[in-house]
């Protein structure tokens, strides 16, 4: 077992009493290690008691397991520290965390996406109207989808977001316009193919 002075409630005494700088050093990995919430400071508050009440419930089952299976005994310190190590890559409970981005493109990024599935689809480029009233379905269904970014240890995933290229291509494609001019083409290569009427 710990020694009975090596207790969280000790070391709240200890933080407590302790220098401005020895409190701020000790919030920034209680903050590293996700226990902290909100700007670190230097001052003995409910934030700073909070994040070691916490970080205290934790070590209890860790020394519990360390007791258990014959592991060395850690201390209070120790264990902040290793923690603040351990919490820079995961949330607060170890989990993965997960960060959601909306990118919302300008109308100068995606006029040029918009004329080559215009040319493709259309045969000819976007008028200005047109590009505005597509950047704004893009725009909007952006907003609906944002990526989503999980990072955990060893691993980093994101997920989500919209292909504006196939999202455009769709909504052109759908257009009387497109379908007409895909009729035509149809109709050109079919001839092509025939030898054209003679």
């Amino acid at each position: 077992m710990a020694e009975q002075k090596d207790t969280i409630e000790a070391f709240i005494e200890v933080m407590n009493k302790a220098q401005d700088s020895t409190r701020l050093a000790v919030a920034q990995q209680l903050k590293d290690a996700g226990f902290y919430q909100g700007k670190v400071s230097s001052k003995f508050d409910v934030k700073l008691y909070g994040a070691l009440k916490a970080l205290g419930a934790e070590l209890s089952l860790q020394r519990k397991f360390n007791e258990q299976f014959g592991q060395p005994v850690i201390s209070v310190v120790d264990y902040i520290q290793q923690r603040a190590a351990e919490g820079a890559d995961t949330g607060a409970d170890g989990a993965p965390t997960t960060t959601t981005q909306t990118y919302v493109t300008s109308a100068s990024q995606t006029a040029k996406l918009l004329d080559t599935v215009a040319e493709d689809l259309l045969g000819r480029k976007l008028t200005k109207a047109e590009k505005s009233k597509y950047t704004q379905l893009i725009n909007t269904q952006q907003r609906k989808q944002p990526s989503v970014r999980t990072d955990g240890k060893g691993f980093s995933s994101t997920r989500g977001g919209i292909d504006e290229q196939q999202f455009i291509t769709e909504q052109i494609g759908a257009t009387a316009e497109a379908k007409t001019n895909r009729a035509t083409d149809a109709y050109a290569v079919m001839m092509q193919e025939l030898g054209g009427l003679r």
